[in-house]
C-alpha cells in the first residue's frame, strides 16, 4: 500500500496552497525531495531556507522511513524522531510554543510536519541567540549548533566556548553541506544528482 503524501500548511493557514512531500522509501531518502517543503516551512518560520535544509542533509545519517524508527524506538524508546531527528523534549517545547495539536510520534509518519518542527525549532533557537557573538561562526553555524547541541551549548559557543568533538564534528559536516543545499534551492527544489556528496 502506497504511502500518502503529507502537506505543510501555508502562512495563512491549511487553505494557502499546501505544499505536497513525497512519501518516504526506504533506502532512498534525499533531503532535496523536501525542497519545497523546506522553502514554505523555512518562510513560515521566518528562517533561513538554507540553513534548515542544510540541517536536514546534517540529520539524515540515519535511514528515514515510519516502519524503521519504529523499530528503532522499540530498542531506544528516547530516540529522534523524522526527517529532522527531533528529540521528545525539544518537540514537546515548540509544541507547546507554537500551540501544535500533533504529537511527537507523528514526526517519524509526516515528513512535512518534521521539516514545520524543525524550522520553528530554528526560529527559537534565534531567539535566544545573542546579537553579538564569537566571530568565528556565522549566526546559522551557531543555529545547527543549537539544534544539535541545545540551546544553553549554543549560547556558550556564542560566548567563544570550543565546542567539544561530537558538535565540532556536526559544524564540519553542516558546512559541507552547505553547498548541496544550495544547489538544490537554486534548482528549485527536487533531486540533484549534480549537486555532489
Amino acid at each position: 500500500m502506497a504511502e500518502p503524501s503529507t502537506a505543510v500548511p501555508g502562512p495563512d493557514g491549511p487553505e494557502d496552497g499546501d505544499v505536497r512531500t513525497p512519501p518516504l522509501r526506504p533506502g532512498d531518502y534525499d533531503p532535496a525531495d523536501y525542497a519545497d517543503c523546506v522553502m514554505r516551512s523555512a518562510e513560515a518560520a521566518g528562517v533561513s531556507p538554507l540553513l534548515v535544509l542544510t540541517v536536514l542533509y546534517n540529520e539524515a545519517y540515519k535511514p528515514h522511513h515510519p516502519l524503521l524508527e519504529r523499530l528503532w524506538q522499540w530498542w531506544k524508546p528516547e530516540a529522534s524522531f523524522g526527517v529532522a531527528n527531533m528529540h521528545r523534549a525539544t518537540f514537546e517545547r515548540v509544541r507547546r510554543a507554537h500551540g501544535l495539536s500533533e504529537r511527537w510520534q507523528d514526526l517519524r509518519d509526516d515528513p512535512a510536519f518534521a521539516v514545520h518542527a524543525a524550522a520553528l525549532h530554528l526560529a527559537d533557537l534565534d531567539r535566544c541567540l545573542p546579537t553579538r557573538h564569537a566571530r568565528r561562526y556565522t549566526r546559522e553555524e551557531l543555529l545547527a549548533l543549537g539544534y544539535n547541541a541545545g540551546e544553553r551549548n549554543m549560547r556558550a559557543f556564542a560566548r567563544g566556548v570550543p565546542p567539544g568533538p561530537m558538535a565540532r564534528s556536526y559544524l564540519r559536516r553542516f558546512r559541507s553541506y552547505r553547498h548541496r543545499a544550495a544547489a538544490v534551492l537554486e534548482d528549485g527544489g527536487g533531486r540533484s544528482d549534480s549537486a555532489g556528496a
